[in-house]
């Protein structure tokens, strides 16, 4: 649920201080020109290396903001990339760090969490003082670069929501309210169809797939997330409409698969470069538009039903329409096979499905072989 600061909003805070003090600088001009009776002349008034300057002093040493409040300055922002390796490298753009004191002995920041899963990697963090607070984005983990609240505001008031000024409790005790960024914005009546209506959009790409949308069914209450330094993870979406025929399977089915494997074909035959691939290619945008894969962040994670694999789907399928687990295996059982729990009777339906376990790792985690066959401080050795 926290935020990730970024290069981005961390750049632009520095440049919104600097520029304040430029026009600081031209005010104070002004006064002395009108106190003198001068010209204004615009290029004296303004200094261009203000800017300038206070952007190379704070690249140069990572204390971030202003030279002369050095002291209540952030350290250590800006370092110098690891070039050690190529790995190397890539975890160290991947890194996050907690603005938490070293020298407290707290167990409880430096611990992992379960709404960890699949965004921070369990194993890449250094031991030492900055252990469990320097950690490593998972895989494919990602971002959100964050959009405007404005238009989905717009949109909830055209499809029936109340706004706040206009609600009264007395008459619509039941209804549902809607937060946009953790602002009320309104009251909704049918907040089932709202839900509904909002993820088609998301998924078929008419609103930003970074958006969160989190249903709290026991608050009655609507949050949309569309703010910078979400910490998100793609996932394979499960069809869950009933009126589908491909209800309760993956929505990735083989036409996306021939359609990316021919492109490949095509791509490799045509001898297209790396980054000219990237902006052809149907590709991951292409999965992501045709509502295949969809991101989530750690909040909407909690309102979804994850199966582990496309083969867990398959028998917990099996298993709802009564097909028992022997028939799909006639050859009798594997002694080789991994030992796997049964699926679960009890659960109603899935959403969603793993990519792949294996993504739960970082970068360095990654590389290392069988690591789920380790003592896992041996993983942590390797990765640090």
């Amino acid at each position: 649920k926290k935020r990730l600061d970024l290069a981005g909003p961390l750049i632009a805070n520095l440049f919104r201080i600097l520029f304040l003090k430029l026009t600081k600088d031209v005010y104070k001009y002004l006064q002395r020109c009108v106190e003198n009776n001068q010209d204004f002349n615009v290029q004296m008034a303004v200094k261009a290396s203000i800017i300038t300057n206070g952007l190379k002093y704070s690249l140069a040493t990572g204390n971030w903001g202003d030279q002369k409040k050095a002291a209540s300055a952030k350290a250590g922002v800006s370092q110098v990339l690891n070039r050690y390796t190529y790995a190397s490298t890539l975890s160290h753009l991947r890194r996050t760090n907690t603005p938490v004191g070293r020298d407290g002995k707290l167990a409880k920041p430096r611990q992992l969490h379960n709404s960890h899963w699949g965004l921070v990697c369990p194993a890449e963090t250094p031991e030492g003082q900055a252990c469990g607070l320097v950690k490593n984005l998972s895989l494919m983990c990602y971002v959100s670069v964050g959009s405007d609240a404005g238009p989905i505001s717009d949109f909830m008031s055209q499809r029936n929501m109340q706004l706040l000024e206009e609600y009264d409790q007395n008459q619509n005790p039941d209804a549902t309210k809607v937060f946009v960024n953790g602002v009320w914005v309104g009251v909704h009546s049918n907040a089932q169809q709202l839900v509904s209506t909002v993820q088609e959009l998301r998924r078929n790409g008419t609103l930003s797939y970074e958006m969160s949308l989190i249903r709290d069914i026991r608050d009655r209450e609507f949050k949309i997330f569309t703010d910078a330094g979400r910490v998100m993870r793609p996932l394979f979406v499960v069809e869950s409409d009933v009126r589908k025929p491909n209800r309760n399977h993956l929505v990735f089915n083989q036409e996306h698969y021939n359609k990316l494997v021919a492109e490949q074909q095509a791509m490799a035959a045509a001898g297209v470069g790396e980054e000219e691939k990237t902006e052809l290619a149907y590709g991951w945008k292409g999965l992501i538009q045709d509502g295949v894969i969809e991101y989530l962040d750690a909040e909407e994670e909690e309102t979804a039903m994850i199966v582990m694999s496309p083969e867990d789907l398959g028998e917990w399928r099996d298993m709802k329409m009564g097909i028992p687990q022997d028939a799909r295996n006639p050859q009798g059982k594997d002694r080789l096979a991994r030992i796997k729990p049964k699926p679960d009777p009890r659960i109603h339906a899935y959403t969603h499905c793993e990519i792949h376990p294996a993504m739960i790792l970082g970068i360095c985690a990654s590389i290392i072989p069988f690591p789920d066959h380790n003592q896992s401080p041996r993983n942590t050795y390797q990765s640090a």
